[in-house]
């Protein structure tokens, strides 16, 4: 990170913070519901509207940001971190937590899809190839890392309410986007000029002429995303607690070590990129940790399925850099926050869709949501493959 451009090094700091709280709130939102009393049916309705809301925020900054200036739309989004937090410590109800929610400042998962990313991703684009590496992946090697790390962090700080006897339905520990938003502002003000899109006669944020192009991208990335959903790190607990009587303590180290194992990876993705190009990586290292997560529906005991665990995410998180790297490549310089915008969205609004089919398919076998994930999602990485062989871009 010290080698990054001053602008690379604000961007990844600005997005650090925001995965501490993230980390911390996305937990706080689930035991929030819980101690409200919802109906699983409810809560998902509500947690529904709070990727409605980020997917809606990254597409309305993706049309509007290279017209109004990537800085000052990364300003006020970062201004609205602590106005989200703020409102939600101040008026405790969950009326105001679903109202934040559907502007896209709250976020179900510690590294989100939204707003934010929306810009950072094309800012990143731009960095120092020295840094970004021959495949240009590098940076978001490090963007991802520095993340996955904070947002572990972050998932720990969720605990400290509790250990200070605050009750399940306080709110007041949301004001941690306070600092997060503030520093992240402060950040945002000091980036550079360079951050922003050179002129150009298109119009900006408009996906002219690649536009064939990102559709069919976020097409293959929201199947992706749809296997995904099928088998989250809830559901995973669930599973191995269920199947093989797994230990919430052992649990709770398999998962660190899991978080650990996806920081390594998504630094080493871009290294082996730039040896053997993007999508090779891509497909390389995703579709071996799609069988792996098929073959975890046929572990036999736990001694087998805890390897075959960390197996996978020792791979699974690689194509992450290096697919964000595929859409600023893919498209031209003006279009990148319009292309980041939509490819997000269409991954951060499929993905409940999969958690809901997951639950039906729990009903038939336990382990059946684990191999229709790892069918699925190598199903991607094969089409993923079949397309790029063929246009190119």
């Amino acid at each position: 990170m010290w080698r990054a451009d001053p602008d690379a090094r604000r961007i990844i700091g600005a997005q650090g913070l925001r995965a501490v709280g993230y980390g911390c709130t996305s937990v706080l939102l689930g035991t929030l519901l819980a101690a409200y009393g919802y109906s699983p049916l409810a809560t998902g309705a509500l947690l529904a509207v709070t990727v409605a809301g980020t997917a809606a925020a990254a597409l309305v900054i993706g049309r509007l940001a290279d017209s109004w200036g990537r800085r000052r739309c990364y300003l006020v989004i970062n201004v609205g971190f602590v106005c989200a937090g703020v409102t939600v410590a101040v008026a405790p109800s969950i009326l105001t937590v679903v109202l934040v929610a559907a502007t896209g400042l709250l976020s179900t998962d510690v590294v989100d899809n939204g707003p934010a990313t929306t810009l950072e991703q094309p800012m990143l684009a731009g960095a120092d190839a020295r840094v970004a590496g021959k495949s240009g992946a590098r940076i978001y090697g490090l963007y991802n890392m520095v993340a996955s790390l904070a947002g572990a962090l972050g998932a720990l700080t969720a605990a400290v309410p509790s250990v200070l006897g605050a009750p399940d339905t306080a709110t007041w520990p949301f004001l941690i986007l306070v600092p997060v938003g503030s520093i992240g502002a402060w950040l945002a003000s000091r980036l550079t000029p360079n951050v922003e899109v050179a002129p150009t006669t298109n119009t900006p944020g408009v996906l002219c002429p690649s536009k064939a192009r990102v559709h069919r991208l976020a097409a293959l990335f929201a199947v992706d995303a749809a296997g995904g959903g099928l088998v989250t790190s809830s559901f995973l607990a669930y599973y191995l607690t269920t199947r093989y009587g797994a230990s919430t303590e052992l649990l709770g180290v398999l998962f660190f070590c899991t978080a650990l194992l996806q920081a390594v990876s998504v630094w080493v993705a871009p290294r082996l990129a730039d040896r053997i190009g993007l999508v090779p990586t891509m497909v390389a290292t995703h579709l071996p940790s799609n069988v792996l997560l098929a073959a975890l529906a046929f572990a036999p005991s736990l001694v087998v399925a805890v390897p075959l665990l960390l197996a996978r995410a020792s791979l699974s998180q690689m194509d992450v850099p290096t697919r964000q790297a595929l859409v600023m490549q893919t498209v031209t310089p003006p279009e990148r926050t319009a292309a980041a915008a939509e490819t997000n969205a269409a991954r951060y609004t499929i993905r409940p869709a999969g958690t809901m089919l997951g639950g039906v398919l729990q009903h038939l076998a336990v382990g059946l949501p684990l191999l229709v994930a790892g069918i699925v999602k190598g199903g991607y990485d094969i089409a993923l493959w079949i397309w790029v062989r063929r246009t190119q871009p």
